[in-house]
C-alpha cells in the first residue's frame, strides 16, 4: 500500500505556509520548534513537516489505533523526533506531557472523519457500502452507532439529527427508525439506508442522499466530536508558545461555526465594558491569521475531491496570558 496514493493531505502547502513562520521563529530563538498534529491521521501532513523542518520535535495525536499503527510506519525514518500519542485531540496537554515538553509552537487539526476510516469498509463509516455500523474512531471503546440506534428514543434520535446532521427530516426519519427496529435490530448500515430511502418524500428523493446527514450525526455522536472540539480548541490555545500557530480544518458547517466561535472569543479583549481605554492585561492574546475561513482552490479541489468542502481557519497567540 501506497499511502501517498492513497492519502493526499488537504491545503498541504497553506498549512505549511501558515504553521511554518512560529516553527522558524522557536529556531530563531534558538528553541527546538515543537509541532504538533493534533488529528495524525495517516501521517501525511506529519511526514511534510518532518521532511521539511528538519530539527522540529513532532507529537502526533490520533484516538484510532489503525491510524497510528500505519502512521508510526510512514514517520518511521523520524522515530528519533516524533513521539505518537493514543488519546483525542483534546488531551493536547497531556500528550505534550508524554513527550516531555511543555508547549507548542505550530498545531493542527484536520478534523472530521479520515481517509483510513472512509475507505475501511468495515468501519461503517460510509453509507455507499455495507457494514457493521459501527463508526467509532476508536474501536476499542465506546458505544457503537448501532447502539445508538437500538437505544435511543425517538426524541434524542431526533434531536442528534437535526443539532449534528442538520436533518429537515429529523422527525421521520427517527420515526421510520424506532418503527422497523421493532421487527430487528439495526446492525448493518445497508438497512439503515433502504429505512432512510422509504422514509423519504418521493419530491425530496433527488435533493442528494438520504443518509448523508443522519450518517455525520450518528458518527459525531458515536465520537463526542464536537464536545471533543469544543475542548480541544481552548486546550491547544493554552499551550501555544508566544507566536505559536494553530491551524483548524473543518469540513462541515457545524464544525466550522464551532471554531470560527472559539477563534472569535480568543481574540477578543476582556475589558470590561464601559472603559475609558484598554489596560494591557485585557488586551486579546490571540490574532486571526486569515479573514474569515479559505477554501480549497480549484486545482486541489479537483487533484484531491476529499478537499472540495475545508474550511481553513487560523490563529496566532501574540501575548503571554496576564
Amino acid at each position: 500500500m501506497n499511502l501517498r496514493d492513497i492519502h493526499v493531505p488537504v491545503l498541504l502547502e497553506r498549512c505549511i505556509a501558515l504553521l511554518g513562520p512560529a516553527l522558524q521563529r522557536a529556531a530563531d530563538e534558538g528553541r527546538t520548534a515543537v509541532y504538533v498534529d493534533g488529528t495524525l491521521g495517516m501521517g501525511g501532513h506529519s511526514e511534510a513537516f518532518l521532511e521539511r523542518f528538519p530539527d522540529i520535535r513532532h507529537i502526533g495525536l490520533d484516538r484510532d489505533p489503525d491510524a497510528l499503527r500505519i502512521a508510526g510506519e510512514r514517520l518511521a525514518p523520524f522515530a528519533d523526533r516524533s513521539t505518537l500519542v493514543h488519546t483525542v485531540y483534546d488531551g493536547i496537554a497531556e500528550a505534550l506531557e508524554i513527550a516531555g515538553v511543555d508547549h507548542a509552537d505550530a498545531i493542527l487539526y484536520d478534523l472530521g472523519v479520515s481517509s483510513l476510516q472512509l475507505d475501511e469498509a468495515e468501519r461503517g463509516f460510509a453509507y455507499a457500502q455495507d457494514a457493521p455500523l459501527d463508526m467509532r474512531m476508536d474501536p476499542t471503546q465506546g458505544i457503537t452507532a448501532a447502539d445508538v440506534l437500538a437505544s435511543y428514543g425517538e426524541g434524542d434520535l431526533r434531536r442528534i439529527f437535526e443539532r449534528y446532521g442538520e436533518e429537515k427530516l429529523a422527525g421521520r426519519y427517527a420515526r421510520a427508525i424506532i418503527a422497523a427496529r421493532q421487527e430487528t435490530p439495526l446492525e448493518r448500515s445497508g438497512r439503515l439506508v433502504d429505512i432512510l430511502q422509504a422514509a423519504t418524500p418521493a419530491a425530496l428523493k433527488n435533493a442528494g442522499h438520504p443518509a448523508k446527514r443522519v450518517f455525520q450525526a450518528l458518527r459525531i455522536e458515536v465520537n463526542g466530536e464536537l464536545a471533543a472540539l469544543e475542548r480541544a480548541i481552548p486546550a491547544a490555545l493554552r499551550t501555544l508558545s508566544v507566536g505559536g500557530r494553530l491551524v483548524v480544518l473543518s469540513y462541515q458547517s457545524l464544525e466550522d461555526r464551532f471554531v470560527k466561535r472559539l477563534f472569535a472569543e480568543a481574540t477578543s479583549s476582556t475589558a470590561p465594558a464601559g472603559l475609558p481605554m484598554e489596560l494591557p492585561e485585557h488586551a486579546a492574546q490571540f490574532r486571526l491569521l486569515v479573514k474569515g475561513a479559505e477554501l480549497a482552490g480549484d486545482d486541489e479541489a479537483a487533484l484531491n475531491p476529499r478537499a472540495k468542502p475545508v474550511r481553513l481557519r487560523a490563529i496566532e497567540r501574540v501575548r503571554e496570558a496576564a
